[in-house]
């Protein structure tokens, strides 16, 4: 197995967002956030052999993370066309061998239902900070409840609680969880500095 570090360099050529929208929240998750998650979910043997499911997959950057660590399939799945178009162009850059399936849909509705091979579903979902977004997570947790075996999200600091208690009122468990620094750069009219480091949580919930 490549190392974390090894996994966070081959992500770095991965792309962002040329033109991000405030109301989807899009921001490029940093590679070593990616890498961390993906590799603690390859640890759990949650990746190799399955199918992996992005949810809001923006330019592909978890996706093409769980790419590199030998699943079945990946499905990257987003709203915006844009960024789609971006996550193909960074499907090459990466080189995986793997075979992912860039599909524009909602993520909060997807077209989806529950696969014959297990699952894993990998999000960094809004965290609900726009007015008119209110408990955006929550909504892609739905989904990820209604397709996974297991599932891996970022939300904001502070969501300990309401990600547990989602968890338990539909049928999964937060097994592991960890705090991670997530680096903002400026992109927004709102945003006041140049660069900020907001501190963020990542949760592995089974759903089985």
């Amino acid at each position: 197995m490549p190392t974390k570090s090894a996994l966070a360099q081959q992500l770095a050529v991965v792309a962002g967002f040329d033109n991000p929208r405030a109301s989807l929240e899009q921001y490029r998750t940093p590679p070593n956030l990616a890498a961390h998650l993906v590799h603690t979910a390859d640890l759990q043997g949650d990746i190799q052999g399955r199918m992996v499911v992005d949810l809001g997959c923006g330019t592909g950057m978890l996706a093409l993370g769980a790419a590199l660590r030998s699943p079945a399939r990946v499905v990257g799945l987003d709203i915006d066309p844009a960024p789609l178009s971006t996550a193909r162009k960074n499907e090459r850059k990466v080189g995986s061998t793997t075979p992912v399936s860039w599909v524009r849909a909602d993520a909060t509705t997807a077209p989806l239902s529950p696969p014959v091979e297990e699952t894993t579903v990998v999000m960094n979902p809004p965290f609900g900070a726009q007015s008119d977004n209110e408990h955006a997570d929550r909504r892609f947790l739905e989904t990820a409840a209604s397709i996974a075996a297991v599932s891996y999200s970022i939300h904001n600091d502070g969501s300990q609680s309401f990600v547990e208690s989602f968890a338990g009122d539909n049928g999964g468990e937060v097994t592991h969880a960890f705090e991670t620094e997530f680096d903002l750069p400026r992109q927004f009219e709102f945003h006041e500095s140049d660069r900020q480091a907001i501190t963020a949580e990542v949760y592995r919930i089974d759903w089985t």
